[in-house]
């Protein structure tokens, strides 16, 4: 039995509903790996450094949770720290397809690879970071999407009274 997943994941920031997804995945597997993406494509607004501390932060708490980082390819990371099971959150159907194309472009990469979907409780199944920034901004209350040291820090980078 595999005991060991990597959750990967840009992170920017994290929410509940990435917590939902870590703890679903615990009950699953007695380790996981949640690693910080240096995607920079994706032009983050928290540093891979600031990503990573929120993340400790949250799961501080957590037995077997480790938080790390990584660039390049998810599967390099996977096969170095010999990891044959790659956690993804599915929110909504929207996600599927984009999901669903990763996880066969990896397994053609990395055959010994698998992924495993998980679906996060329906009160998050709505939640993104991008829509998350974007309240933010404009000084919305995110106390129910985020811990509040990752409200006071969003708002700190985004909202412009």
């Amino acid at each position: 039995m595999c005991q060991r997943a990597l959750y990967p994941g840009s992170f920017d920031p994290v929410t509940y509903g990435h917590l939902d997804l870590i703890k679903r995945a615990l009950l699953i597997f007695p380790e996981l790996i949640v690693a910080v993406a240096h995607n920079t494509h994706k032009k983050p607004l928290f540093t891979v450094k600031e990503r990573v501390a929120m993340l400790k932060r949250l799961t501080a708490d957590l037995k077997g949770v480790i938080i790390d980082d990584f660039n390049g390819l998810v599967i390099d990371y996977a096969r170095k720290h010999k990891i044959k099971v790659l956690i993804r959150g599915l929110r909504m159907i929207s996600d599927f397809e984009y999901e669903f194309q990763m996880a066969l472009t990896n397994r053609r990469l990395a055959s010994e690879i698998e992924t495993v979907f998980l679906m996060p409780q329906e009160s998050y199944s709505y939640l993104s970071s991008k829509l998350l920034k974007e309240a933010a901004s404009m000084g919305a209350d995110l106390s129910s999407f985020v811990p509040p040291f990752i409200e006071k820090a969003l708002k700190k980078k985004l909202f412009r009274p």
